[in-house]
């Protein structure tokens, strides 16, 4: 092969841009959100979502999802409400922490995207945008 998979490169990509919110969360003193807690964190529902939900889009068990959730919980990061369309079910959704965690999120995600398209060019990083969001369309189950 010539050159990396397209998949490949996204991968780099996506885990870059995970390594620096990480960085920027810790140094905002956020420094007990796990890289796990943070992954599932990061997949609520504006609304909130149930665990099973969350279990599904992080690709893990829904037990592991209940453990990761209780220890957000814990740190106050999430709250457990009950599901307005389903008496006998939870939502999790954000806590103010966990929102602003989110802000601090947030405006890395928005000075990494400056970041890069100072790099490439805004022509450039105007494609990628493109492209990437059209490939949603047959690679997430969940957009």
């Amino acid at each position: 092969m010539d050159r990396p998979h397209p998949g490949l490169l996204m991968f780099i990509g996506a885990r870059y841009v995970e390594q620096r919110v990480a960085e920027a969360v810790a140094a905002a003193g956020y420094d007990d959100l796990t890289p796990a807690m943070a992954r599932v964190a990061a997949r609520l529902g504006e609304d909130g979502s149930r665990v099973t939900d969350l279990a599904a889009q992080a690709r893990i068990t829904k037990q592991s999802a209940s453990v990761l959730v209780d220890q957000l919980e814990r740190a106050a990061y999430v709250v457990r409400v009950p599901d307005p369309g389903d008496a006998r079910a939870r939502l999790v959704v954000l806590a103010p922490r966990g929102r602003a965690v989110q802000r601090v999120a947030r405006r890395e995600e928005a000075a990494i995207e400056r970041e890069w398209a100072a790099h490439l060019g805004a022509e450039r990083m105007a494609v990628l945008q493109d492209a990437l969001t059209a490939l949603r369309e047959i690679t997430d189950p969940y957009r």
